[in-house]
């Protein structure tokens, strides 16, 4: 059936550009399914290699205009910021190590910037980059996904309203087994970067899923943390990067308390996939939600049977059911989750554009990309110093 009005059609999406993510990426093809879920996108321009050639091959694959596929990031910021057709935003989603280049580049042009995690390689570069977005007429997303889930959304209201009392205690674990054996050594693309510190940074596991862990703990508990202490092991032998973590927590005093708790990650797990969990407790109640299992979450009042909330279900609060799209029963996963970080982000540049702010939109910042990397510097340095308690340089 041909399109009539294809001006008009696009009219009210965001022109999206994209650096890396090119053929064979698995994070760029997540990024742009998430983006399409909603129809708040149109994806037009991308630099989606490290060399011109892949770039353009990327490009044709996914059916982008040669004029509009470039061969470099500064090309594409330049370029596109001169079109009066150019891209209102882009998504980043190279390796950690080449965040902060395109980032940069892009607020300084006024284009929006969404970001995979974590933000930068190091704290230093995440602080300048957070002046840079500070002063940038653009807004900045960091898609720390899990916290698109609805029962995310339903557990975070959940401690807001006061159901859990005041919280005492946090634990979050990120379990996954990929990592084993040496795959950074047989050809994984995957595994090669996030197990180089020239490109991952100063984090292994801490890093790529630990920050994830972390994120998810604060955003459903609302506390922040004060200090740490953390235990960190290489088990593969050659391997240069962290690939277990065990690491004690201690959060800022809330309502005269002051919670504990602990943070497990690793990538050496037999047996475990994504076992991405999080469990809180307060003087009044306990939730626990498991990230395999996404439309469940446990909630138990103290002195009282187990309570099983599903998504869009019995029970289920406004923060939860505004960013879900089908009945109760029917699953929604990682996609979807995703999804809800882009259009939460949608929603926030199309009010920008009008200059105005969207209400009730939540979605994570350069301020969490900061904590995240401060997060990562102070567990390197406990470890270091035999699991000594240390303050997150903030």
């Amino acid at each position: 059936m041909a399109i009539e009005g294809k001006d008009e059609i696009y009219s009210g999406r965001i022109r999206l550009g994209m650096v890396g993510g090119g053929s064979g990426a698995f994070i760029g093809g997540v990024h742009r399914m998430a983006a399409r879920l909603d129809d708040h996108y149109t994806f037009v321009a991308g630099a989606l290699s490290s060399t011109p050639e892949k770039a353009l091959a990327s490009g044709k694959e996914l059916g982008l205009d040669p004029e509009r596929t470039y061969g470099s990031y500064e090309e594409m910021a330049e370029k596109e910021a001169a079109r009066e057709d150019g891209i209102e935003a882009v998504a980043i989603v190279t390796p950690n190590h080449m965040h902060f280049g395109p980032a940069k580049a892009f607020l300084e042009k006024g284009i929006h910037v969404i970001c995979d995690k974590p933000v930068t390689s190091s704290l230093a570069e995440a602080k300048e980059l957070k002046a840079i977005a500070d002063k940038a007429n653009a807004l900045f997303i960091l898609t720390h996904n899990y916290t698109g889930y609805p029962m995310i959304r339903q557990a975070r209201a959940m401690v807001a309203k006061g159901d859990l009392g005041d919280i005492r205690l946090i634990q979050a674990e990120y379990p996954q087994d990929w990592l084993t054996e040496p795959a950074e050594r047989s050809g994984s693309k995957q595994a090669e970067w996030r197990t180089d510190p020239k490109r991952s940074g100063a984090g292994g596991a801490i890093g790529d899923i630990g920050t994830h862990a972390l994120n998810l703990a604060l955003f459903v508990s609302g506390a922040e943390v004060e200090s740490l202490a953390a235990d960190l092991d290489s088990f593969v032998e050659g391997r240069q990067l962290d690939d277990n973590a065990h690491i004690m927590l201690r959060f800022k005093e809330k309502n005269g308390v002051k919670a504990k708790g602990m943070l497990w990650a690793s990538q050496v797990a037999p047996g475990f996939e994504n076992g991405l969990k999080i469990r809180i407790c307060g003087t009044k109640g306990g939730i626990e939600w498991v990230q395999e299992h996404p439309n469940i979450l446990w909630f138990t009042p103290f002195g009282q049977p187990k309570q099983m909330l599903t998504r869009n279900g019995a029970g289920a609060m406004p923060e939860s059911t505004r960013v879900s799209r089908i009945p109760a029963g029917h699953p929604e996963g990682y996609l979807e989750g995703f999804a809800n970080i882009y259009s939460e982000a949608a929603l926030a540049i199309k009010a920008f554009r009008d200059g105005k702010t969207a209400p009730d939109v939540v979605y994570p910042t350069i301020e969490d990309g900061v904590i995240g990397l401060a997060f990562i510097e102070a567990c390197v340095e406990s470890s270091t110093n035999n699991a000594a308690w240390v303050k997150p340089n903030i």
